[in-house]
């Protein structure tokens, strides 16, 4: 190509960004831009890319993705091309503000600190460059959006790269680009950044799922158009201005499902959904419109009803909105639809950037997107900001719901949310995990049980004589994690668990009960137990006792029990007074519906309150007529009411409290920082405020932590939340909460 070509060329390019600018709802800067254009292309004169293009095309083709794509204005067309200016001449940020002004010299200055990427050639330097693109985004958002562009603009030519650079990008792309264009909004270019990532990464893969999706066109149009045409006939009815198409699912997120699930290509179903985008120029009708549509549509098939999500109500943090509904297809087959407004599917496609649009009209998007960076300016504040701490205050956790830690050598590790120092050790090997003691983050000592934030540096510290604990599981929240312990756990108490086995088989044989899946589950949600493993090893253990276990009655003996606990009822209703045990009428006039009164003043009542749960004045409790004659009053909450009512109907009673004097145990759970004179604050605060007798008191501490399980005599649910909230104010208490609570919330 001539000089004269190449000139005409980038001219072309240029004038093609300018008319899509000139398309848009933003004022027309047209001068400022052209200045830019003109500057840069001198600037970067002679200078080619890898591709042998001249240097020039990338800002241009970066700004016009900046412009079209993502729908910024003038300012960041004009930082876009100058975005390499600073890093690859020797013009300086200084002069950029001479002679384009301050607001465009801060973002060219934000985007050439992060010019070397995520991921140096040394652990320290790739934390470091983490850390200015998240700090890049308290200057301005618009560096990260131009970044996105750049990235973008990359991939799509990378395939003139050398192949282990090809790899590095694309893993680097995959790994923080594409999740942070995703918690940005910018679901378009996030999708095209997974699939060029994808086809780097695994070129075999890539191109033999894309042949697969190619061969089946055919057949997917025509199930396409046969589900379709219905629901357009029924919208051409309403008489709505819409665009109905099928949005194929991505190379990537087919690949994903399929690796996920082990299945074939053949059986991922899901590989279109349905969108619909209606043109609605009143805001305020958009909903309603939605709500019709999805009527129109569960009127022609049939509605999964658990596959219904209502963004338009309750929109996404990166302002996503859409009504999702899933339906029976005509293949048989799953089908999702997607109801958004002209309005909203900008928004979705182009994120926070199309924001402005529709709040402020045509005035510069500055102002909205300030608006929006003040939500972190506190954080910011700070004189030593964390790298990523931050990142929880814009609710752009990379991963959505993951977190990102470093490890002392500066190697990043990712994890879910909620994750702990345990799962860290874990995840590291599992030796490592099975003798973990406590952990440092931040060079700061934890228990195993610390939960981590994104940005915390974690260091592991293990000892040869710790052996795995089943308490553990609580403390992981990776799968990874769970696997490994579960795994080391069996180990060391398969013999315990193999006696648990043998004390369950003749329990059963005795009772001449089958031992089948479903009398094993009652049994554990009887003795609130998860799972198989934990039922067995406590058994084993003898901390279960299996007598006096229900497992079944036939009606005739069921019948008799009712009998007899209406008999003791009358017996003791006729030889006493009416503070009797529970007020029950005769059997041949019982009324099931009515409730009966619990008269807790009474030595001699015919009822207990069940272990399980613990019921205390202020429950809702039910009634449950026991084997010996004997109501068993039960939490409506605790596990074991609702496997008895599901079990044993004829024989539950309602009931309810009646005021008394009596005064029950309760048992509190309170978990905070350890620090000198806390468990004296806490008794005093307990025996001396409140007036509370307490019972029993057990404190364990784990290095800075500590754990205490409190029983205090309490009249009622009321004294309970009142001590638990005033507990909650002493300085250095994290938590405090009842331990049937804790219960009843399995």
């Amino acid at each position: 190509m001539t000089p004269e070509e190449e000139d005409r060329l980038i001219e072309s390019e240029f004038q093609d960004l300018l008319n899509g600018y000139l398309r848009s709802n933003h004022r027309k800067k047209v001068e400022i831009i052209e200045r830019a254009f003109r500057f840069a292309k001198k600037a970067h004169g002679g200078i080619r890319r890898r591709s042998g293009e001249p240097y020039i095309l990338h800002p241009i083709a970066v700004a016009k993705i900046a412009s079209q794509e993502i729908g910024l204005g003038s300012t960041s067309i004009c930082a876009a091309l100058l975005h390499d200016v600073v890093e690859d001449t020797d013009y300086t940020v200084d002069d950029i503000q001479r002679m384009f002004g301050k607001k465009i010299a801060q973002i060219v200055s934000g985007l050439t600190k992060i010019s070397g990427g995520i991921f140096g050639d040394q652990a320290s330097a790739q934390a470091e460059n983490f850390r200015k693109l998240l700090l890049t985004m308290s200057e301005d958002i618009r560096v990260v959006l131009i970044k996105m562009a750049d990235r973008l603009h990359n991939m799509r030519t990378l395939g003139s790269m050398a192949p282990n650079k090809q790899y590095k990008i694309a893993g680097e792309t995959l790994y923080i680009y594409a999740p942070l264009a995703h918690r940005l909004g910018l679901f378009a270019i996030k999708t095209e950044l997974e699939d060029l990532s994808f086809k780097y990464e695994h070129p075999a893969s890539y191109a033999e799922i894309s042949k697969m999706i190619k061969e089946s066109e055919d057949r997917r149009s025509a199930v396409y158009n046969d589900f379709a045409t219905p629901i357009k006939e029924n919208l051409d009815k309403m008489g709505l201005k819409y665009e109905a198409k099928a949005r194929m699912k991505s190379v990537y997120s087919i690949w994903k499902k399929m690796e996920t699930k082990k299945i074939p290509f053949e059986e991922v179903y899901d590989l279109y959904a349905m969108r619909i985008i209606f043109d609605c120029n009143d805001q305020s009708q958009e909903k309603a419109i939605c709500w019709s549509i999805y009527a129109t549509i569960t009127d022609l098939y049939r509605l999964h009803p658990d596959r219904t999500r209502d963004w338009i109500s309750n929109p996404k943090a990166n302002g996503y909105q859409a009504l999702h509904l899933t339906v029976m297809g005509t293949d048989g087959n799953w089908v999702e639809i997607q109801i958004r407004s002209r309005r909203m599917d900008e928004i979705a496609e182009k994120g926070f950037a199309a924001h402005w649009k529709y709040k402020i009209g045509e005035s510069d998007e500055e102002s909205e997107l300030n608006v929006w960076l003040r939500t972190i300016k506190d954080i910011l504040d700070d004189p030593n900001p964390n790298a990523i701490d931050f990142l929880d205050t814009l609710k752009l956790n990379l991963f959505a719901s993951e977190i990102v830690v470093f490890t002392p050598k500066g190697e990043l590790i990712t994890l879910p949310t909620e994750s702990t120092v345990l799962d860290v050790a874990f995840s590291l090997h599992s030796q490592i995990g099975t003798k973990c003691i406590a952990g440092k983050v931040n060079h700061k000592l934890v228990p195993l049980s610390y939960k981590l934030h994104s940005g915390d540096q974690v260091e592991v510290l293990t000892s040869q004589s710790q052996t795995p604990k089943e308490e553990w599981m609580a403390f992981l929240a990776t799968a990874k994690g769970r696997t490994r312990l579960r795994q080391a756990l069996r180990r060391e108490q398969q013999p315990i668990i193999d006696k648990g086995k043998e004390i369950l088989a003749e329990y059963l044989k005795e009772a001449e009960v089958e031992e089948t899946n479903e009398i094993i589950t009652k049994m554990m949600a009887f003795y609130h137990v998860t799972s198989r493993e934990s039922f067995y090893l406590r058994l084993g253990n003898g901390d279960l006792s299996l007598e006096g276990y229900v497992i079944k009655e036939s009606p005739k003996a069921e019948q008799s029990l009712i009998s007899r606990i209406f008999r003791i009822g009358r017996r003791r209703n006729n030889d006493r007074d009416d503070d009797s045990g529970i007020i029950i009428n005769t059997p041949e006039n019982i009324d099931r519906k009515k409730t009966y009164s619990l008269r807790i003043n009474d030595h001699e009542r015919n009822f207990v309150f069940a272990d399980c749960c613990r019921p205390i004045p202020g429950d809702d409790v039910m009634g449950f007529i026991n084997d010996i004659g004997q109501v068993e009053v039960h939490s409506l909450n605790c596990p074991r009411a609702q496997v008895l009512k599901a079990s044993f109907g004829p024989r539950i009673i309602s009931t309810e409290w009646e005021t008394a004097s009596e005064k029950f145990l309760a048992e509190i759970s309170i978990d905070g920082i350890d620090r000198h004179g806390i468990l004296q604050e806490l008794t005093q605060m307990i025996s001396n405020n409140l007036n509370i007798d307490i019972r029993s008191l057990h404190v364990d501490t784990d290095n800075e932590v500590f754990t205490c399980r409190l029983t205090a005599m309490v009249t009622d649910t009321r004294v309970v939340t009142e001590l638990c909230e005033k507990v909650k104010k002493i300085k250095g208490v994290q938590r405090a909460a009842r331990v049937a609570d804790k219960i009843n919330a399995v």
